[in-house]
Parts: C-alpha cells; structure tokens; sequence
C-alpha cells in the first residue's frame, strides 16, 4: 500500500500557533520532509521543533526549493523533490510536509502536489494559519469589515501595475522589491502597517509607510488599508 503525503501548515513563526492536527501528524509519522538545502535549518522545521520536540527522532528529508525565477530549474528541482518524496510513498510510508502559513496560499508545496497527484499519489493538505490573518491578529486589526473587499497580492510579481482595485490589500513577498512596492502605495494613499517575522523573536513592527525599511527582511507582509472616517 502507498503512503499518503500530507502538505503540513506550521504557521506564520510561533510554534503556539500551530494546529492540534499538524502536531499529530508530526507525531504519528516517521517521515518529515521540509523545504531547503539542510532540513534542521529550515525555518518551518524550527518552528515545528518548538512545539514537537520529539521531531528530532525522525527521519528528515531536505527538498530543494531554490528561489530563482528560472523555469526549467525549477521544474527540475522540483521533480527532483517529488522523486524523493515517492521513494518512501513506495515503501508505504507517510510522509509529513512541513511549510510556512498555510499550503493553500502562495506556497512552494503546490508545485510538489502537482507533480505527486499526477503520479498517483494521494496528497490531503492540512491548514496552518496564514502570515497574514497572524500579522493582523499581531496589529489588533482587521483585515475587513461589512463590504470591504480584501486583495491578497504577491507583490514580488507586481511591483510594475498599479493597484486598482478599491478596498484593502495584503502584499506577501514583498521584501525583495520593497522600495519599488512602498511607491506602489504612496500613489495608493491607504494606510500602511508592515509586520516582519510575525511571531518570531526577531519580529519587527511598522506602523506607517516611512517606518518600513528598504531592506526589510524576507519575510515582511504588509497590510495596506483604506482610510476610513471613524
């Protein structure tokens, strides 16, 4: 019999907020893949390790995830990734992936899925809390109220369209164009507050448009909000 794979969600960074189920999926599964070059030093693994402690007994699995724009690299990567992942399916062995926020949204495990359910193979993704509904939570501020539309935007990909649309937006991978993004929203005129590292120990909070750095970290989100009278 095959094994199942299961795309985990740890959460955008503090190990409290992960879920009861991907804690037990942790526990009940001798397998752990997570994304990168060394899976110890895999920010999903460390946050994991936190809450799980017993995950250092498993047997891990390193997935190249390189953070390059080359298509047919990444293709390669990624078969790579999902070969590995089907050497154990094999064996009839389960095999946990761990990945930041939730694998439903912008998230490097999709591109894996695609690959393993092509094969044959049976996928269930497992949702985590995603970065953004956490740097809200971290702000004490709501992403929408009654009507207001809410855009969910990977800002790496936009940094060259105007943002037209009305209401509220969440710009995810921002961190890597970052100046180019902080005009997009001065032209915009909304109400900027950024959360980096959400709930990790490095985290950082700022609280308007200026405050946010050039060279934010990568894992910047940013919550811009039109203004409302109150």
């Amino acid at each position: 019999m095959q094994g199942i794979v299961y795309g985990v969600g740890v959460g955008p960074g503090d190990p409290e907020l992960m879920t009861l189920k991907a804690v037990r999926l942790i526990r009940e599964n001798d397998v752990i893949a997570v994304p990168g070059q060394e899976a110890k030093e895999a920010v999903s693994y460390q946050i994991a390790a936190k809450a799980v402690p017993e995950i250092a007994e498993k047997e891990l699995l390193s997935i190249s995830m390189p953070m390059v724009t080359d298509q047919e690299q990444l293709r390669k990567e990624h078969q790579k990734g999902a070969l590995l992942i089907e050497q154990y399916l094999e064996q009839g062995k389960n095999v946990v992936y761990l990945t930041l926020g939730d694998p439903t949204v912008y998230c490097s495990f999709s591109y894996l899925q695609h690959i393993l359910e092509a094969d044959g193979y049976q996928v269930v993704l497992v949702s985590g809390i995603p970065s953004f509904c956490a740097a809200a939570a971290r702000l004490n501020l709501p992403l929408a109220e009654w009507d207001e539309p809410l855009h969910i935007v990977p800002a790496v990909h936009k940094t060259r369209e105007p943002l037209h649309y009305e209401g509220n937006y969440v710009l995810m991978k921002s961190a890597r164009h970052m100046k180019d993004v902080k005009e997009l929203l001065r032209q915009k005129d909304l109400e900027v507050r950024c959360v980096e590292n959400c709930g990790m120990d490095t985290e950082k909070i700022y609280r308007t448009l200026e405050e946010i750095p050039d060279d934010a970290g990568y894992f910047s989100l940013i919550i811009a909000k039109e203004k409302t009278q109150r």
